[in-house]
C-alpha cells in the first residue's frame, strides 16, 4: 500500500526513481511522484494516475536532473486521488520535499497547531503536517530537525526527506512502517519494498521502529530513536530482478500459478531430512507442546482463508482445538489468550497492519507466537517468538497464488511436526504422511495440468455478474479462497457458503441465471454436496463442479466439471485451488480487466 523510494548517487537520480516506482506499482496506487535535488532547489513533479503519466510529463526523468531524489506511489487515504494530493510533498519554504508510507493519527491536531503559526495547507493529506513541521524545527541542523518532527507524529510511518541546504544527502526514517536500505558503490537507496532496488544492489539493512537514516552517495548511517550512531545489519538478498520479471507470461499472476510447483517444492523439501520433518527455526520442546491447550490463527485476506483450511488438519492430527480469527476484529475484540496458548500468524509480506497489532496485543498476554511469512526480516519476522519462511521467492500481483499455497504447504508440515511431538501419529502413519507430503509440488502440476480447458470456460462464465461457491468441510475454506480470487481481479460479485447453510438463507438468490460453483473434493462428504448441487439445479442454476480425478458422479449432475489429482484428503487443499486460481484469472482476462494491479487494492495493507 504505497511506495517510497530514494536515491542518492553519481548518477541521474530521477530515471532510477521512476525505475523503483514502476518496479512497486503491484503495491497498489492513483498518483505517483518524484523530487529531485537540482542546484540548490528542489524539483517536483506529481501526476494522478498510472507511473506512465509521470514518465511522460518528465520524459522518462530527462527533465529533471540532479544526482539525489525521493518518489512516492500514492494509494489514498486522506483526500482524494489528484495532483495536489499526491507525494511528494513541499513545505511552504520549499526547502524540504517528503515522501510518507503510513497513517499519522495525530495530524489533525498537527494541522491546527501549524495554521495558527501561519503554515497554508494545500493538500488534504495527513504528510503535509510533516513537511511543515521540519520547517519549523529547522535551524541550521537537519538531523535535529528530522529527530523533533519525528517525536511529535503519532501513528505508522516511513519517511524519505530531502533538503535542498543539503544537496547530497538524504534521511529516511521507519515507526511501524517497512522501509529498507540499499547499500552499493557509489550510490545507496531507501525504498518500501526490495522489489524496488535488487536490480542496483542485493545488500540491504531493514531499519527497525524508531531509527533513522542518512544517505549520501557513498555512505549509509544509521542512527537509533535518541540520534546515537549504530551499527547496522547488512543482509543479502539471494533471488535476482529475474525473479520479479514476467518471463514470458502476459502477467505476473499467471507466471505466479505457474511457479506454485517449483515454490512448493522450495518450501518442503529443505524441511525433509532422513524422512523426517525438521523445522530449524521452532524451538518449542515436547514439554512446551504438550503445555498447549489453545492454538489460534489470525491473519487477513487470503492468509486468513489458509488459516480455516489448516484448522481441519490440525485439530484431525493434533487434536487440540483451534480457532481462527481476522486479525482486524482480534486486536479489538479482549481475546481469551493465556501462556498456554500458541498464536500462529500469517502474512505474506509480514508487515500486515492490523496483523501486527493483533500479534503484539497476544504476546502481551503471555501467548507464544509463531510466525508463517515470506519477507525475511519483516516486521512480523522479528516481533514473533519463532518463524518459519516460506521461501516463495517475489510474488508480484496484487492477488496472490503462489504465497497462499507455500503457507499452506507450512501449515501442512507444522500440523505434522506438531502432532510427532504430542506423540499422535504412530511411525507408520507419520511416514506415509511424510511421503505424501512430498509429492505435493508434482500434485499440483498434475492439477495445472488438468485445468486446460479453463480459457474456454471462462469465455462461457465471464458475463456473470453475480455467483456462488459452495463446499463442505475444507472444501468451503477453500471457497472462500475461491471466492476472494473472482472478486479481486474480475470484479465479479462473488460469495463462498458451506453447502449445508444454501437452504437457511442464500437459495432466495438462485434462479436460472445464478452461476455456482461447487467444490466437492472431500470425499466423506460427497453425496452431502452432490444433494446441494441437485436443489440448485432444480432452481435453474448453472453448476461448475470440481471433484478428484475419476469422480463420475460429479459429472452426472453438473453443466461443467473441473478435475483435481487425488492426493492424501487430508493436502486436498492445495491442489483444489489451482482451477480456482486459473478461472478467475481467465474470467478476468476476458472482462479486460488489470489482473495485476486490481484497482482499489494493495498488495502489502501497512495501514489499518
Amino acid at each position: 500500500m504505497c511506495g517510497i523510494v530514494g536515491f542518492a548517487g553519481d548518477q541521474n537520480a530521477a530515471p532510477i526513481l521512476l525505475e523503483g516506482l514502476k518496479l512497486l506499482e503491484y503495491r497498489g496506487y492513483d498518483s505517483a511522484g518524484i523530487a529531485v535535488m537540482n542546484e540548490g532547489k528542489i524539483a517536483l513533479t506529481k501526476s494522478q494516475g498510472k507511473i506512465a503519466n509521470l514518465c511522460e510529463k518528465t520524459q522518462d526523468g530527462t527533465t529533471m536532473p540532479g544526482f539525489i531524489g525521493i518518489g512516492h506511489t500514492r494509494w489514498a487515504t486522506h483526500g482524494a486521488p489528484n495532483d495536489t494530493n499526491a507525494h511528494p510533498h513541499l513545505s511552504n519554504d520549499g526547502k524540504f520535499a517528503v515522501v510518507h508510507n503510513g497513517i499519522i493519527e495525530n495530524y489533525m491536531a498537527l494541522r491546527e497547531e501549524l495554521t495558527a503559526k501561519g503554515f497554508v495547507f494545500k493538500s488534504e493529506t495527513d504528510t503535509e503536517v510533516i513537511v511543515n513541521l521540519l520547517e519549523l524545527y529547522y535551524k541550521g541542523n537537519l538531523k535535529a530537525a528530522v529527530m523533533k518532527t519525528a517525536a511529535r507524529l503519532e501513528g505508522s510511518y516511513a519517511l524519505g526527506v530531502a533538503c535542498a541546504d543539503f544537496p547530497d544527502r538524504l534521511f529516511a526514517v521507519r515507526e511501524a512502517s517497512p522501509l529498507i536500505i540499499g547499500v552499493g558503490v557509489g550510490e545507496n537507496h531507501f525504498a518500501s519494498d526490495v522489489t524496488a532496488i535488487i536490480s542496483h544492489t542485493r545488500n540491504v539493512i531493514y531499519l527497525e521502529d524508531g531509527e533513522f537514516a542518512e544517505l549520501t552517495a557513498d555512505n549509509v548511517t544509521v542512527y537509533d530513536c535518541m540520534g546515537n550512531a549504530i551499527e547496522p545489519q547488512v543482509t543479502r538478498i539471494s533471488w535476482d530482478i529475474e525473479a520479479a520479471e514476467k518471463g514470458g507470461y502476459e502477467h505476473f499472476m499467471l507466471k505466479e500459478i505457474m511457479e506454485q510447483p517449483r515454490a512448493i517444492k522450495a518450501t518442503i523439501e529443505p524441511r525433509v531430512k532422513d524422512g523426517r520433518i525438521v523445522l530449524d527455526d521452532f524451538d518449542m520442546t515436547e514439554e512446551q507442546f504438550k503445555n498447549i491447550n489453545k492454538i489460534l490463527i489470525t491473519a487477513c485476506g487470503s492468509s486468513y482463508y489458509v488459516a480455516c483450511a489448516a484448522k481441519y488438519m490440525i485439530e484431525q492430527l493434533c487434536r487440540i482445538p483451534v480457532t481462527t480469527e481476522l486479525a482486524s476484529e482480534l486486536r479489538y475484540c479482549d481475546p481469551i489468550i493465556d501462556e498456554r496458548t500458541l498464536l500462529i500468524v500469517l502474512s505474506q509480506s509480514g508487515e500486515t497492519a492490523d496483523t501486527i497489532a493483533a500479534l503484539k496485543e497476544c504476546k502481551a498476554r503471555g501467548a507464544r507466537t509463531l510466525a508463517i511469512v515470506n519477507v525475511v526480516g519483516s516486521t512480523i519476522a522479528k516481533l514473533a517468538d519463532n518463524v518459519l519462511y516460506t521461501w516463495a521467492g517475489p510474488e508480484i500481483a496484487v492477488a496472490t497464488t503462489k504465497a497462499y499455497t507455500t503457507q499452506m504447504a507450512v501449515m501442512f508440515m507444522f500440523a505434522l511436526y506438531a502432532a510427532d511431538k504430542l506423540g499422535k501419529l504412530d511411525n507408520a502413519e507419520y511416514d506415509r504422511l511424510v511421503c505424501e507430503l512430498l509429492l505435493l509440488p508434482g500434485v499440483v502440476q498434475r492439477a495445472i495440468d488438468l485445468s486446460s480447458d479453463i480459457p474456454e470456460l471462462a469465455k462461457k462464465y465471464y458475463k456473470t455478474r453475480s455467483l456462488f461457491f459452495i463446499g463442505r468441510n475444507v472444501d468451503y475454506a477453500i471457497c472462500l479462497e475461491g471466492s476472494l480470487k473472482m472478486k479481486e481481479i474480475s470484479y465479479i460479485h462473488s460469495e463462498a457458503y458451506a453447502a449445508g447453510e444454501l437452504k437457511h438463507g442464500p437459495i432466495a438468490l438462485v434462479d436460472d441465471k445464478t452461476l455456482l460453483i461447487a467444490a466437492a473434493c472431500y470425499e466423506n462428504l460427497f453425496e452431502k454436496t452432490l444433494s446441494n448441487i441437485k436443489e440448485v439445479k432444480a432452481r435453474g442454476a448453472e453448476v461448475l463442479g470440481i471433484a478428484l480425478e475419476g469422480n463420475r458422479a460429479m459429472s452426472a449432475e453438473a453443466d461443467e466439471v473441473l478435475y483435481v489429482p487425488r492426493t492424501e484428503p487430508m493436502f486436498n487443499a492445495i491442489a483444489e485451488i489451482i482451477p480456482m486460481q486459473l478461472l478467475s484469472y481467465y474470467v478476468a482476462k476476458e472482462n479486460g480487466c488489470d489482473i495485476d494491479k486490481p484497482k482499489n487494492l494493495a498488495k502489502s495493507v501497512t495501514v489499518e
